[in-house]
């Protein structure tokens, strides 16, 4: 690979790049990784791809380390550099990047809208760094950041905004905040998000408190087969009340001093504009209290805000005229005399058009009536086709040979002869032989006449693809 590398050094300098000092080229990827370097070698070549600075020396990231803009850079490795400085700045001129990689440095903190200029950036690493705070704007217009590599820092606090629904982070769908000194965990918000913004949270490593919420939602992850859970089983664990040491948080239920329960789920599928019953069937007699959480993380305690919720006295959850935004997990808390109980269920709501039982109907419906209709011109077509000799009317027409019957153009619409006005209708009982319509060969055949004089006389060749043919292979449209 050095040999190639070092063979397209000649292509930079032909297309007005040069290769920086120390550092190694090939076409559009530059790597300068284990050079020493203590500052981005400049100039850098205009077309950069591939940027990788990781392995050096450089502690500050300033915002003139790109001076020029550099509008192909999708990728920047600066990994194992002890960087601990970088300007709000820096990525101004690079805003294509979809790869960064910033981990294995000392950052300490994300300041105010750092990487704000990165509005297609993708994978963020910043694993295994000294991070303690995390600034609510520092993920400020990240609109297509998938993956977020926070874990083996110092973060105290869990920051839900990244995953709330709608946020900044709407395509958010790996969320790495293992080995951090996380203390707590919204487990009753993670809970009634959707699927798809909880299935990737990596936890482990915490000193997390027990609590049953936090074991029913990574039990419900094992039952899943997430690998966030399942790969993790071990690392993660929690204190006890009153006590220091950890403990396995999936080995918390029906155990003392907490008796975990494990959390119910059922699945209900309805259609827009219908409206469903969400049962609230606890087991436990003499509940104290009991209430639901949609899937925007929201608690209802009565009627909704537009009449659409309502809580039932037997703890049930009515939803009126569905919406597509009511889709997702509703959680119900149930407060019992021992023990505290969680039920899920999942709403699927259907758009009726496509999915629902009318449209089912209607398809088939449609479909059979296609079927009769086509069938009734059909016959119309083979049978009621009228004469179009108008000197045949009241004479008697020979039979046509046998052999020569599939060329009989009764059935066609188009006539096979062009005969004159004044000419009888048995000048049309010849045929012709070799080929029969559309061009197939006919066996049997009677050999070809010999043609007579006279424009009258001349045969009109029936055309094979012509969508007035009887046997064409042309469907027909109805």
């Amino acid at each position: 690979s050095l040999l190639l590398a070092l063979s397209l050094l000649s292509l930079w300098g032909s297309a007005g790049g040069s290769c920086p000092p120390r550092c190694v080229c090939a076409s559009n990827l530059l790597s300068c990784s284990q050079a020493n370097l203590s500052t981005v070698p400049a100039p850098l070549p205009r077309f950069t791809a591939v940027l990788d600075l990781s392995h050096n020396n450089v502690t500050r990231l300033r915002a003139d380390w790109a001076p020029a803009r550099l509008p192909h850079l999708h990728a920047l490795l600066l990994s194992h550099n002890g960087l601990a400085f970088v300007s709000t700045e820096a990525f101004t001129h690079v805003p294509r990047l979809r790869h960064l990689d910033l981990s294995s440095n000392r950052l300490r903190t994300l300041d105010e809208n750092l990487f704000s200029d990165l509005g297609e950036l993708e994978v963020l690493l910043l694993y295994n760094n000294e991070i303690t705070t995390v600034d609510r704007t520092a993920f400020e217009n990240l609109g297509r950041l998938r993956k977020l590599y926070l874990g083996q820092n110092r973060i105290a606090r869990f920051p839900l905004e990244l995953l709330r629904e709608g946020s900044r982070l709407p395509q958010l769908a790996l969320l790495d905040l293992s080995a951090n000194r996380l203390r707590a965990v919204p487990a009753g918000e993670l809970q009634a998000l959707p699927a798809w913004l909880r299935d990737r949270l990596y936890l482990h490593n915490n000193p997390l408190a027990c609590d049953c919420l936090l074991f029913q939602l990574l039990d419900r992850g094992r039952r899943r087969h997430l690998s966030a859970v399942e790969d993790f089983q071990d690392e993660l664990r929690c204190f006890l009340p009153g006590t220091t040491a950890l403990t396995k948080i999936l080995d918390l239920a029906g155990k003392p001093p907490l008796n975990c329960s494990k959390a119910r789920e059922a699945v209900l599928e309805a259609h827009l504009g219908d409206s469903v019953m969400l049962g609230c069937d606890s087991r436990w007699q003499g509940v104290r209290s009991r209430h639901w959480v949609t899937p925007g993380g929201e608690r209802v305690l009565g009627d909704g805000g537009n009449g659409s919720v309502v809580l039932l006295a037997n703890g049930s959850l009515q939803l009126r005229a569905l919406r597509p935004e009511d889709a997702g997990t509703y959680s119900c808390w149930v407060a019992g005399p021992l023990l505290n109980e969680t039920l899920y269920v999942e709403l699927l709501v259907h758009n009726f058009t496509l999915h629902g039982p009318h449209d089912t109907l209607n398809t088939a419906y449609t479909t059979l009536v296609g079927c009769i209709l086509s069938v009734v011109l059909v016959l119309i077509y083979l049978y009621l086709t009228p004469c179009r000799c108008c000197c045949c009317r009241g004479t008697e027409k020979p039979p046509a040979p046998r052999d020569d019957s599939i060329n009989s153009s009764v059935l066609s619409t188009t006539p096979n002869h062009a005969g004159g006005i004044g000419e009888p209708c048995g000048s049309h009982v010849s045929s012709s032989a070799g080929t029969g319509q559309n061009g197939r060969f006919k066996g049997g055949g009677t050999p070809p006449l010999p043609a007579r004089p006279g424009p009258k006389a001349q045969r009109k060749v029936s055309d094979p693809d012509s969508v007035s043919s009887v046997f064409s292979d042309t469907p027909i449209v109805v």
